[in-house]
């Protein structure tokens, strides 16, 4: 049975993007006010809840995966894409526990940041309270979609939740644990929305909403942050490309430097910090650090490309040019 969110979309779509989007960020804006209200226990006990939730409905969510899946290799995505996308017992289950992590984190609310007292005895106060209304934008991970959540209600912020199409089923399902716990917690699911319509003409009309949405971060590939970047008209915390380095200083210990090096490239290739550059000092080259580490990653099926002394002691490897 389709729910009163989801009908409320569908008739709101019916109408025309722009409508969509206006009643999304106005729901979120009054959630915004209400969520401020609320005590850090009170998010604790939510986010509590929405962990557990999120373990009860597991089941339910791998169901909802497969959907996602299925369309997905149906369509071309690529293994890492599928590999991102992919949820597992063990993925759902550290969802929740970093749903958990983040309710026992300091409240963020009512901080004081800094102060001082002036000549005149006014005293001056930095205090950390919420921006209000968060656009969050995402591609194909949909444990995405708890962490963001999770984050915005424990810093007393709505977020509007715009995934990727390719895991639309999924981010439903995990919204949906998401907001009934919020519920069952006084605290209006409306604080958490997921962008119904995959058009994307709606994430075009969401970041020309200054002075209504406070805040857009974009999560993706460079492509996804430069049309952020260009449309909007609302604040944006944007990142572009990176080169993940590992770095192996001349007095590291041998057994944890191979660990960490070949944990950091292989544990899963396709998350964003994933080593890439591995860099040892030249006193660690000297203790045959490179050439330990060189053969645990050949045998974990790793290409090697490196400078001329990497290729000097590791015959398999390739000369790095410039573009790598």
């Amino acid at each position: 049975m389709a729910s009163q969110t989801t009908i409320q979309a569908d008739q709101l779509l019916a109408g025309g993007v722009a409508p969509y989007c206006d009643d999304l960020v106005e729901r979120s804006r009054a959630a915004a006010k209400s969520l401020a209200k609320n005590s850090g226990r009170q998010r604790n006990q939510a986010l509590h809840q929405i962990a557990q939730r999120l373990l009860d409905a597991t089941d339910r969510i791998k169901q909802a995966n497969v959907l996602d899946l299925e369309a997905g290799r149906s369509s071309g995505l690529t293994g890492a894409m599928i590999e991102r996308l992919e949820l597992s017992d063990q993925k759902i289950a550290a969802m929740a526990e970093s749903v958990r992590q983040i309710a026992e984190q300091t409240d963020p609310i009512g901080q004081i940041e800094c102060g001082r007292v002036l000549p005149n005895g006014l005293r001056l106060q930095k205090l950390r309270v919420p921006l209000g209304v968060i656009l969050f934008i995402y591609e194909s991970r949909p444990a995405v979609t708890s962490d963001a959540a999770a984050l915005c209600v424990k810093s007393g912020n709505a977020i509007i939740l715009r995934g990727g199409k390719e895991a639309r089923s999924s981010n439903g399902a995990i919204a949906k644990c998401v907001r009934n716990a919020l519920e069952e917690n006084s605290i209006m699911a409306d604080a958490v929305q997921l962008v119904e319509t995959t058009d994307r003409a709606a994430v075009g009309v969401l970041l020309q909403m200054e002075n209504k949405i406070d805040l857009c971060i974009p999560r993706g590939g460079k492509s996804l942050i430069q049309t952020v970047v260009e449309q909007a008209r609302i604040p944006v915390i944007k990142h572009y490309t990176g080169n993940c380095h590992t770095y192996v200083d001349g007095n590291s210990d041998e057994q944890m430097a191979v660990r960490i090096a070949v944990n950091g490239k292989i544990q899963r290739p396709s998350v964003c910090n994933a080593t890439e550059t591995i860099l040892i000092h030249h006193d660690a080259v000297e203790r045959g650090l490179l050439d330990l580490i060189g053969k645990a990653l050949l045998a974990e099926g790793v290409e090697i490309r490196g400078d001329i002394r990497t290729c000097a002691n590791i015959k398999e490897a390739k000369p790095a040019t410039e573009q790598d």
